[in-house]
């Protein structure tokens, strides 16, 4: 937790679109709607899924900035909402969400988060249940996750809930008729080298032209982590791992700065 398109694999001209029992509810932050880019057929929402609030802007801001450009809808849900017990941010749990939500709307990103606290993510079926009533709501085309494998917990479960939730959802739902949209396309995402484990990706993505303000969204939330006003260029060690990781991602596909990704599912791609 501490650092924290569309998708085209390399070569591919295609801009493939990216895709009653009580339980917690989440809470939203939204953005107003953005108009279509010229050129973009059709508004579609983008569901971004992690464990925490800068897993998402730590694995794939370059690609929610692409879709953000072609003027479509960008969600976010953080599974882990409340702070209290995170000694870096003792006392003001409450104020980094805040400030994650504000940042997110200054990118133009709507933010939820579930009321759970870090290590009391449970793969249980009320836990099922309210991320598939937020996936209910949403209503996603596309939609991005946590890789299944990993060192911190709370990225397991978070993928483990997602993975449910975005494919079996309506299954879990107090009415299991109800209105649901299953993603389009799903695509699993890394966290970098001190926590994803075994994740060998089939796309990449070319993120060059947003990475400067990439960088600084992940930046400006680790100001906020640290309660420190945000520095333009002077990067912390969160930042100096994802451009790291960045770079690496793009060396493999010959760009400058990439973000990658597994598909969830076998998708056709049009070459030319």
């Amino acid at each position: 937790m501490k650092r924290r398109a569309f998708l085209a694999a390399a070569g591919a001209a295609s801009t493939a679109g990216l895709a009653a029992m009580t339980a917690p509810t989440a809470t939203r932050a939204q953005t107003p709607a953005r108009p279509v880019a010229p050129g973009t057929a059709t508004r579609r929402t983008i569901l971004a899924i992690g464990a925490h609030y800068d897993d998402c802007p730590f694995g794939i801001p370059g690609i929610l900035l692409q879709a953000l450009a072609r003027g479509h809808r960008v969600v976010i849900l953080s599974m882990i909402g409340d702070y209290t017990n995170w000694k870096p941010v003792r006392g003001r749990g409450p104020a980094l969400v805040e400030g994650t939500e504000r940042i997110n709307a200054d990118v133009g990103v709507e933010s939820r988060f579930m009321p759970w606290a870090s290590g009391r993510l449970q793969a249980t079926e009320a836990h099922r249940r309210a991320v598939a009533e937020v996936v209910a709501d949403v209503r996603p085309d596309d939609a991005f996750m946590l890789w299944s494998r990993d060192q911190h917990p709370d990225h397991e479960v978070a993928s483990d809930l997602a993975r449910s939730a975005l494919h079996l959802g309506d299954r879990v739902l107090a009415d299991p008729f109800a209105p649901f949209v299953t993603p389009r396309r799903t695509y699993f995402y890394d966290n970098g080298p001190r926590h994803t484990v075994g994740f060998v990706p089939d796309t990449f993505v070319d993120v060059t032209p947003e990475w400067p303000r990439a960088i600084a969204w992940l930046g400006r939330l680790m100001a906020v982590t640290r309660d420190a006003a945000y520095t333009d260029g002077a990067l912390d060690g969160a930042q100096r791992l994802k451009e790291s990781l960045a770079r690496y991602r793009g060396a493999t596909c010959g760009v400058t700065y990439a973000e990658a990704l597994s598909a969830a599912n076998a998708y056709p791609q049009s070459l030319y």
